[in-house]
Order: structure tokens, then sequence, then C-alpha cells
């Protein structure tokens, strides 16, 4: 294996790792939101902390939605090894906004002052700006013409009856 296939191996197994992680941590936030809402628990179900519960539940979608993106980022180099090299760039935005997004909503909600989110939320923009320019850069890699064409299939065999003088 040429070292420019390991290293895209390598780059599509940590979007493999970060995908199904994000998808253990997120869901499990879920369901401890649930449980909270269930057990009626104040500081998250209070009206006057209605921003912490809106902040709390946007991290734990868009950290779960992440992990799929993650996933399918991974499937996607797998899948079109030639455009690897133009993705590395998309890799680290999605990296970068991956965890900037959720962060940014959950830290907004763990301190809220007077109805509005803390400043956590400022990750939130550069976090989605991240993430816009990695679906961008994921396109317009996919969309190149660069990418090798696949290897042509082997010739069908055919089995030749052997004759028996």
């Amino acid at each position: 294996m040429s070292q420019s296939a390991t290293s895209l191996h390598d780059l599509s197994r940590l979007h493999f790792r970060v995908g199904w992680v994000f998808l253990l941590v997120f869901l499990s936030m879920g369901l401890f939101l649930e449980s909270m809402h269930g057990f009626k628990i104040g500081w998250y179900n209070d009206v006057s902390n209605a921003t912490r519960r809106e902040m709390f539940t946007l991290a734990h979608a868009h950290g779960t939605l992440l992990g799929l993106i993650h996933i399918a980022f991974a499937a996607t180099l797998a899948a079109l090894p030639g455009v690897a090299e133009r993705s590395r760039i998309a890799s680290r935005l999605l990296l970068s906004g991956g965890i900037l997004l959720p962060l940014g909503f959950f830290l907004g909600g763990f301190y809220i002052y007077g109805g509005d989110p803390g400043l956590g939320i400022l990750l939130v923009p550069p976090g989605g700006l991240a993430l816009i320019g990695a679906a961008a850069l994921a396109l317009r890699a996919a969309l190149s013409n660069d990418a090798p064409d696949p290897p042509p299939a082997p010739p069908a065999q055919t089995k030749q009856r052997r004759k028996r003088s």
C-alpha cells in the first residue's frame, strides 16, 4: 500500500471512529435529557429554563447528526479514493465544526442569563461555517474530474469442455 493510500485509510478510519463516538455520546445525552424531562427536574424543565432545554436539545440533535455525517464522510473517502487529497482540508473543517457546534449549544445552555444563552453560544457560528466549508470542499472533491476511473472488471472466464478422444 502506498503512503497516500495508507493515510487515506487512516483518515477514513478516524472519521468512522469519530462518527461512532459522536453517536454514542449524543444518543446517550438524548437519553439523559429525556430522563431529566421524565423525572421533572426543575433545573431542566422549569419554564424559566426553556433556553437551557432548547440549547441542550440542539446540542443533542446536532451532535447526533454530525456523527452520521462523519460516518458518511468516511464512506465517501473509501468510495472515492481519487479525491482524498482534495478532502484533507474538508476533514479538518468537519472535525473542528463537529466539535464547535454542539459544544457551543451545550455551553450556551449550561449558563443562561435572563433567558439568553451563555457565552458558549459564540462557538456556534464558527462551527457552522466550518461545517459549510467542509461540505462545499467535499462536494467539490466528489464532483472533480480528477477521480480515477475504477479498474475494469476481470474478463469473464468461460469453461471450455475438453474433448475426450
